[in-house]
């Protein structure tokens, strides 16, 4: 939203801030964050490391869903409610937000599945999440093809639940809309 309303120093920003983290991969982010870190005097613990870099991350990705979603609203509409005399935020609050809303909600149901995949690269750096937790049992135990198969269960269960919570969404947002 800072990228359609502020003065264009701060749209430069967000775009070199957006085009550094969508173009470089997350591993290499989240190398540069935990391992790197410390050489700037940066030092982070694994867990926070994870959180701030896959934030950083996902947050690139967002905002283009959220830019994109504003922009897709027909200039029409926002004049229409300046003729009824709405201001510059009633408008974006009354006719923008929920038209841009049932757009990018297939979007962000999407972000949400690739951020939560994404999740298995942080094992990397000792993140005890899923991925680390079931790795961890198959040292322990030599069972690694069932671990594996678990992990791919539990990331199979985990992605159709967001679907699904995405299709709720649309569906209950484009009620709501007509």
């Amino acid at each position: 939203m800072l990228q359609l309303f502020c003065g264009r120093w701060v749209r430069g920003l967000l775009r070199f801030y957006i085009e550094l983290f969508r173009g470089t991969p997350f591993l290499v982010q989240l190398f540069l964050l935990y391992y790197g870190g410390p050489s700037v005097g940066l030092t982070l613990e694994p867990m926070t490391a994870g959180v701030l870099g896959l934030g950083l991350y996902g947050s690139a990705y967002f905002t283009e869903a959220f830019r994109s979603g504003f922009q897709s609203v027909p200039p029409g509409h926002l004049e229409a409610a300046s003729c009824l005399g709405l201001t510059r935020t009633q408008a974006v609050l009354r006719i923008q937000m929920p038209q841009m809303l049932v757009l990018i909600v297939p979007a962000l149901t999407n972000l949400i599945i690739v951020l939560s995949k994404e999740t298995a690269v942080l094992s990397i750096v000792t993140v005890p999440e899923l991925t680390f937790v079931l790795t961890g049992i198959g040292s322990a135990t030599f069972a690694f093809v069932e671990t594996l198969l678990m992990l791919c269960v539990c990331y199979l269960a985990l992605v159709e639940l967001t679907s699904r919570a995405g299709m709720w969404a649309e569906a209950r947002i484009a009620r709501f809309m007509a």
